[in-house]
């Protein structure tokens, strides 16, 4: 796995451990920790759904 797998990686289990978080608690932990700096905290959830897509590129390709 190279260097861009892993960040995709950690990217998609921080994005969602965040959404579990969310739906259970209804806690955003991304907001409460990035949340007093929103360009900061978009630029997170950009690279995480950049992240998603991807992975979802890599698994279309691999068959």
């Amino acid at each position: 796995m190279g260097t861009l797998d892993w960040v995709v990686f950690v990217l998609l289990v921080v994005g969602a451990l965040n959404l579990g978080i969310v739906g259970l608690a209804n806690i955003d932990v991304l907001n409460a920790i990035f949340g007093r700096v929103p360009v900061l905290l978009r630029i997170i959830l950009v690279l995480i759904g950049l992240a998603g897509l991807w992975k979802i590129y890599k698994v279309i390709m691999s068959k």
